[in-house]
């Protein structure tokens, strides 16, 4: 039978079985239960209904009864369209992950383990409705990408992993005391539940929200979104990224970028612009001003980089500032171009990832000026690597052209038209930084190192199967944007666009 909790659960199975079968095995269960979390996403996806309104496939289970209220914490999940685009993200990018994991040497079996109960994690976040259950898979996810950066990154592994830990812990701390706030004062662990107070409060005029006071909203408000920007990771909690990218694995990499920073997004989504809209509309400013500084900061940054892979993860930081601008915003145009920004970076950046290491795996470093006139050698790996740069600078045909034109529609019609205006600066200075990449790294002369076809085949079929599936759904969702749109529009035109100009409206007065 095809649930969410069949969903969340089955790379548990195969967690498992990675634990009681040889090593030698361990990376076929990876693949093939990846493969099959994909397959019961899609699943799941084609019996959505699209007309329905609220959560589907909800299942519920007493948990710890009594606890704040009488209904107390509850196993409590369900999926809308936001929800389910981030879930077939998730399931998606984790397979192609799988599949770059296959050479991994050291303590195979450990590693797969540590990768199915991340996707685990991951898929939980999306599905629970109940902000304890949130909370645990919040946390479920944090302790296997400690150990999946500690244990097989790179030199610096143990400072990167400390440092990812030590920020995501940090921004739990204060997530956590936000629900504890909220759930004291509204008496429920239902997130739909609480969603719904709030929108009755400002329907009736109400300017305590949801905790009965402005001021204790306003200060929940910004431990929840700085709880979630840690993660997203927005300027200035952004320094565990490029650290932590550098370090760890291409998967790991791939999952970090492509799934875990939209895990921040979808809380600021899910969470607390609809728990506290008025103070969202209040911070708009400086959650705009934020967002502009990590937009141009990030993509300057990245072009001062000489490290391949860690100019790939300043870029994330620099098109991650577009997800809270479009929030910022406050408009349908802005959280639509948020929403999809998540669902483009998710692929591209996978795809960037996992370019840096396929030739990292030849040349055994990562230096820019090091490299040069790779075009001629490895022709295809050349074509995937420029598409995959263009598509992130914004070339129309991809995915990330429509994130950046819907972001940019929905900040001009906010009330902050100027900073939006400045943001333009940081696509200018993504396009140089790409660019100057691209020329340096494959259309200079051809050092004789690298002439040697023995030590620097052409991509491998091994390869392909990663890199084609991500550019191939990155062009369709350039192509056929309404595809991801129409998932999640229903929540935002129908619930978060009208909470927040209610909320707006009321704060005018």
């Amino acid at each position: 039978m095809l649930t969410l909790t069949t969903l969340v659960f089955l790379p548990l199975v195969g967690m498992l079985l990675c634990a009681v079968l040889p090593s030698k095995h361990a990376r076929v269960i990876n693949i093939a239960t990846s493969a099959l979390v994909l397959v019961v996403a899609v699943l799941l996806w084609i019996r959505m209904d699209p007309d329905a309104a609220g959560y589907q496939f909800q299942e519920f289970a007493a948990w710890l009864p009594g606890v704040v209220s009488e209904t107390g914490i509850q196993y409590y999940v369900g999926i809308d369209g936001i929800g389910m685009s981030l879930v077939l993200l998730t399931a998606f990018v984790s397979l192609t992950a799988a599949i770059a994991s296959w050479n991994i040497e050291k303590q195979p079996k450990g590693y797969h383990m540590m990768f199915l109960l991340l996707l685990t994690g991951m898929l939980g976040v999306f599905v629970a409705l109940d902000l304890f259950l949130f909370y645990v898979f919040w946390e479920v996810m944090l302790l296997p990408m400690y150990f999946l950066i500690g244990i097989w990154g790179g030199p610096r592994r143990q400072y990167a992993s400390i440092k990812f830990f030590l920020y995501t812990l940090f921004g739990s701390v204060l997530l956590l005391a936000g629900v504890i706030l909220v759930v004291l004062k509204t008496q429920s662990w239902s997130i739909p539940e609480v969603t719904e107070m709030a929108r009755n409060a400002v329907a009736f005029g109400n300017t305590g929200g949801v905790l009965g006071d402005s001021a204790l909203c306003l200060a929940a408000f910004i431990g929840m979104f700085i709880g979630f920007a840690v993660k997203v990771p927005m300027f200035p909690f952004h320094t565990w990224l490029p650290d932590a990218h550098v370090e760890a694995p291409t998967p790991v990499s791939m999952i970090l970028a492509g799934v875990l920073l939209k895990m921040g997004g979808y809380g600021l989504i899910r969470i607390a612009y609809p728990f506290f809209p008025q103070a969202a509309v209040a911070c708009g400013l400086v959650i705009s001003i934020l967002s502009v500084i990590a937009i141009v900061y990030g993509a300057f940054v990245a072009m001062a980089q000489t490290d391949f892979k860690r100019l790939i993860a300043y870029s994330s930081v620099s098109h991650m500032g577009f997800v809270t601008l479009g929030l910022a915003a406050m408009t349908a145009q802005g959280i639509n171009g948020a929403m999809y920004m998540m669902l483009a970076h998710g692929t591209i950046s996978a795809m960037l990832f996992m370019i840096v290491g396929v030739i990292y795996d030849r040349a055994h470093h990562r230096e820019i000026a090091k490299f040069g006139g790779l075009a001629w050698v490895m022709p295809k790996y050349f074509i995937l690597a420029s598409l995959a740069f263009f598509f992130s600078l914004g070339l129309p045909g991809g995915s990330g052209f429509i994130a950046e034109i819907v972001t940019f529609v929905g900040a001009f019609a906010g009330p902050y038209r100027t900073l939006a205006i400045i943001a333009l600066l940081g696509i200018v200075i993504t396009a140089a930084y790409y660019l100057r990449t691209l020329q340096r790294v494959f259309l200079l002369d051809t050092p004789e190192v690298y002439k040697d076809k023995a030590k620097f085949p052409d991509v491998t079929g091994r390869e392909l199967a990663v890199l084609v599936p991500l550019l191939v759904v990155t062009v369709y969702m350039g192509i056929v944007p309404s595809t991801a749109m129409d998932l999640y529009h229903g929540f935002i035109h129908e619930t978060l666009v009208p909470l927040l100009e209610q909320a707006s409206e009321l704060g005018a007065k």
